[in-house]
């Protein structure tokens, strides 16, 4: 799926990711191990899990060390055979708002001081390394704008309950601009919509995994409301080309960019879909429940930038990814 110049670009390099044993963590290392690279992974598995990196393990490229990206990283780093990174990947975070929730305080810092503290350490030993942070669609909260552009400044509640991971995304990217902007590095920031695929943790709370599950257990599936808000789904292993290209490319130092799959679902329409995939000769059964506190109503990428900048937009359908998902396959 990546073109030889994306491939060769990551030959030989060192790449340091956090959050490695996560669900886009572990997708990321395969890939870069994949591509030749030689590669750190650091998670502190608070939601990571280690078999998600199994593939990885078997690698002698590869190297985990398991540390909390909030503490200074000379004093995780110090364990790896080499730290002189071209590339970081800062991934590490809870991304399920229950997961997050469960967990307000790991995630507004991990995704702030976490994201300060690797800035830091990288001007002091390896300035012209890339930075990669993993920011979220959640920073347009419950937006008034629809698609939703890179140039949206967003509608979040600042005081919400999910404000813990969204409002610490917004500062991990002001972060971000300080250290492009004051000191010059080679900061890039991607800005995530909702993902699935192969090691998506079934109990996380997000639409796909509950649905899947249920649908699995033969069980009504719970829709939150009325179902009629909307999700954009991106299939992982779609994400992950994108991820390769932001960071690969020239000219992109400061670039702020959507990556996600821009076909729109009604949540009734993907229990729908999952349903069918799942139990095609059964009827589907739904159970309502109150809408969640500050759930957004509509959510859809632009990805004109990522066309334009990257060359790059999601190639599987939802249909084809959910089927590829239930059937545990990655493409």
């Amino acid at each position: 799926m990546l073109s030889e110049k994306v491939e060769n670009y990551y030959r030989h390099r060192r790449v340091l990711v956090t959050g490695a044993a996560g669900f886009l963590g572990s997708h990321l290392v395969d890939a870069l191990l994949e591509a030749g690279a030689s590669v750190v992974g650091v998670d502190n598995l608070v939601t990571g899990k280690l078999k998600n990196l199994k593939k990885a393990l078997t690698s002698p490229h590869f190297e985990f060390i398991q540390a909390d990206v909030t503490q200074p990283p000379t004093s995780y780093l110090d364990k790896a055979t080499n730290s002189n990174f071209d590339l970081v990947f800062h991934f590490a975070s809870p991304a399920s708002p229950p997961r997050y929730q469960e967990k307000p305080i790991q995630t507004y810092l991990v995704n702030s001081l976490g994201t300060h503290l690797l800035l830091s350490w990288l001007k002091e030993t390896n300035p012209k390394a890339r930075f990669i942070f993993a920011s979220t669609s959640e920073v347009y909260g419950n937006p008034e704008i629809h698609p939703q552009p890179e140039t949206y400044w967003g509608n979040v509640n600042p005081n919400g309950v999910r404000s813990c991971y969204d409002e610490a995304k917004r500062l991990g990217e002001t972060i971000c601009g300080v250290w492009e902007r004051d000191f010059g590095l080679d900061v890039r920031i991607a800005r995530i919509f909702n993902t699935y695929g192969p090691r998506l943790d079934p109990d996380d709370g997000r639409v796909v995994s509950n649905f899947i599950k249920q649908a699995k257990l033969k069980k009504p599936l719970t829709i939150y409301g009325e179902g009629t808000q909307t999700r954009s789904y991106c299939y992982v292993l779609d994400l992950v080309v994108g991820f390769l290209k932001l960071a690969s490319l020239p000219d992109l130092k400061g670039q702020t960019i959507n990556l996600g799959n821009p076909e729109e679902y009604t949540v009734r329409e993907t229990a729908q879909i999952i349903w069918s995939t799942i139990n095609p000769d059964k009827k589907l059964r739904l159970k309502f429940k109150p809408l969640p506190k500050d759930d957004p109503v509509r959510r859809r990428p632009d990805i004109s930038k990522a066309k334009k900048l990257l060359g790059w937009e999601p190639k599987i359908d939802f249909r084809t990814g959910v089927r590829l998902m239930v059937g545990g396959r990655d493409v």
